[in-house]
């Protein structure tokens, strides 16, 4: 009876005997290690995880003391490569019978982690909308009085210098209104998002000729609901940042990935979508400082010299009039910007 209730449970339960021997686990186990119990039982568990020393040696203390005890986000690498954060509760029953409850974190963290990120985004749009209504009205002003003074002048030579005024202004003016992202309203109609990465990979072999291009789509993703020249924006201004970071790095042999997959029950943010659609940016370049993750998709931040640092901000903005958004996970070699749109129907 108590196993049949323990085979419904969301929590992930294991049984080890005294030699840390896998005797028994839930249906939930086997979902979170990615491999059933017909293939485990009777090994034992610290060789089902990479570093599983230490982790022996905490199960291996509880028995001998015969007290539980608990583990906040342990990192533990599985057979399969996945790395997994969870809390687990280890729970002695007898001299050779331990009860190991495992709680995955991962999803929890990356939801926070995704809100802290939405919230962030909105104080930004915020911020720029009342720090472009305070520099765009003295600009008006600057270039009125820069062509009235022009009409008054007969020096050419002066009448230069008047044009310079209403040329960087005007500059100005762009730049502000690029911080705010796109400024026409969003036509949602049903697209196929390898149509989109079809077109950006055509415009990026025509400008980077040196650089390889893998595609990995997924054939069986359904169409998404979404404005294609602004999608196509976003993806481009992703892709051309981490060509252009592998160009400026002299990558010897720089290769991006474009990958689609469907993500089903996925949570954005606070919110749940029953379909998902994933974009995968990846390339193989130097990675992004950790100085710069936090600060990523902020207006006017950018890692290479020559960046204006409005590309990704941009680009964020376009996914959230998507009520998407867009992850990155970085490390030397390996960076991969992660776009994701949902694919139900809108009700806007």
């Amino acid at each position: 009876m108590y196993q049949r209730l323990m085979e419904h449970l969301t929590t992930s339960v294991l049984l080890l005997d005294g030699e840390l021997r896998l005797r028994w686990m839930n249906p939930a186990a086997e979902a979170l290690l990615a491999i059933s119990l017909s293939r485990l039982k009777g090994l034992p568990l610290p060789s089902l995880v990479d570093g599983g020393e230490q982790v022996g040696e905490l199960l291996a203390k509880a028995r001998d003391e015969f007290h539980p005890f608990t583990q906040r986000e342990a990192r533990l690498t599985l057979v399969t490569g996945e790395v997994l954060t969870v809390d687990y509760t280890v729970s002695p029953l007898s001299a050779d019978e331990l009860l190991l409850e495992v709680e995955p974190r991962d999803r929890l963290l990356r939801i926070s982690r995704e809100e802290a990120l939405q919230t962030r985004q909105e104080t930004i749009k915020v911020l720029a909308r009342g720090l472009a209504h305070e520099v765009k009205n003295p600009l008006g002003g600057i270039r009125g009085a820069a062509q009235l003074l022009e009409r008054d002048l007969d020096d050419p030579g002066l009448q230069e210098f008047t044009r310079i005024i209403i040329e960087e202004v005007d500059r100005l003016r762009d730049l502000v209104d690029s911080m705010l992202g796109p400024n026409r309203v969003m036509r949602h109609a049903p697209l196929n998002i390898h149509k989109v990465l079809e077109r950006v990979r055509s415009l990026l072999i025509v400008e980077q000729p040196g650089v390889w291009i893998e595609r990995d789509y997924d054939p069986s993703l359904p169409d998404l609901a979404g404005d294609e020249s602004q999608l196509i924006q976003a993806v481009l201004n992703v892709a051309r940042n981490a060509v252009e970071a592998m160009t400026e790095a002299g990558i010897a042999s720089p290769r991006l990935t474009l990958r689609t997959r469907a993500r089903r029950q996925f949570t954005l943010g606070a919110e749940r979508h029953r379909l998902v659609c994933e974009v995968a940016i990846i390339d193989n370049g130097p990675g992004i400082p950790e100085s710069l993750r936090e600060t990523l998709f902020y207006p006017m931040v950018s890692g290479r010299a020559e960046g204006s640092g409005l590309g990704l901000s941009i680009a964020q903005s376009i996914l959230h009039q998507h009520q998407g958004l867009i992850e990155c996970e970085s490390e030397p070699g390996h960076t991969q910007f992660r776009l994701l749109i949902p694919l139900e129907k809108r009700h806007d």
